[in-house]
């Protein structure tokens, strides 16, 4: 098998005409030279140096061989630079998501990824946070961007994104019956969240739980855009990711309920094993983090504009002072 240090010698003894010079461009010694041409010789079966010649020249198998062994070494040049610079990274990758994140600062990500990285292609897919990280154990994604805690830690690397604040909303015409009483938010509608393998919907039935509902209807939906509908139309009191209905609740078109208690805010983490490049994989990890975090305080300053005063439910006075929504997560 070619070695590429025998390759090297024979390459640099060629250019140089000279072992002794050989051996100085590669920090050897001239014996070292000597022995390293000497093994290759014996690997292909053929003498490919004039030893007795000044300077040294390339036997006539040596003059054919020459050039493909300057190909081999470039070759082997260019592929070693892929580990200096991750900005040439451009094997596709294959990139994991929840549809939240793609509903909200997923798209101003992309354009900063590929910006920084010209060259890559993206290989999309969108689906729950247990499904996304059984792909990426079974290496069939590079990185997540979604929940944590489905596959041991020491496989992993991860950095955090920013938390999602989370809503209850519903359509303008059951405010006047959610108004009514305490208790009527949770007693008098279903409930419409993510399907029931999604963290979502468990922490909304503990939740809910909590309040003291201990058999809620709830739809479970597969798709976010399909609960923002249902919702709307009326059909429901949608749990919401609150960044990605900012639109509908503006309009007037979705109102939030002042809520007795906080739901938990939805937690993701951008993940990738450890077996993956870990430069380019942190890189890219860091670039999501800070669009999230930069999505994250533009919504937070939104939230401050006087068209969201008017939007909520008040359901009960009891809950909580009138016109003054609770504060954001």
């Amino acid at each position: 098998m070619l070695d590429f240090k025998e390759l090297e010698a024979f390459v640099w003894a060629v250019r140089l005409g000279s072992f002794r010079k050989a051996a100085a461009r590669l920090h050897l010694t001239q014996p070292s030279v000597s022995e390293r041409i000497s093994r290759l010789e014996a690997t292909v079966g053929e003498l490919l140096l004039e030893r007795s010649a000044r300077p040294v020249q390339p036997t006539m198998r040596g003059r054919e061989f020459f050039p493909h062994a300057e190909r081999m070494l470039n070759q082997r040049d260019e592929a070693m630079r892929l580990f200096d610079s991750e900005e040439e990274y451009s094997a596709p990758l294959r990139l994991g998501t929840i549809e939240t994140i793609v509903h909200s600062w997923f798209p101003e990500f992309m354009h900063q990824l590929t910006e920084r990285y010209p060259r890559l292609i993206i290989e999309l897919t969108v689906d729950y946070s247990p499904a996304l990280n059984e792909r990426l154990a079974g290496n069939e994604l590079d990185i997540l961007l979604a929940m944590n805690g489905y596959l041991p830690q020491a496989q992993i690397e991860y950095e955090a994104l920013s938390p999602y604040e989370m809503g209850m909303f519903v359509s303008p015409r059951h405010a006047d019956m959610l108004n009514e009483s305490a208790e009527a938010w949770c007693n008098k509608l279903p409930f419409i969240s993510f399907g029931k393998l999604a963290r979502p919907y468990v922490e909304l039935v503990q939740y809910l739980a909590e309040q003291g509902v201990t058999h809620p209807r709830i739809h479970s939906v597969s798709t976010l855009m399909t609960i923002v509908r249902l919702t709307t139309e009326g059909l429901g009191i949608g749990a919401l990711p609150v960044a990605t209905v900012l639109d509908e609740w503006r309009r007037g078109e979705l109102l939030r309920l002042a809520l007795p208690v906080p739901l938990p805010p939805m937690n993701y983490d951008v993940i990738w094993r450890r077996a993956n490049h870990p430069r380019f994989c942190r890189s890219v990890g860091r670039l999501a983090q800070k669009t999230a975090y930069a999505y994250a305080h533009d919504r937070r300053t939104e939230l401050t504009n006087a068209l969201f005063k008017g939007r909520w439910v008040q359901p009960g006075a009891s809950l909580t002072t009138p016109n003054a929504p609770p504060p954001l997560i």
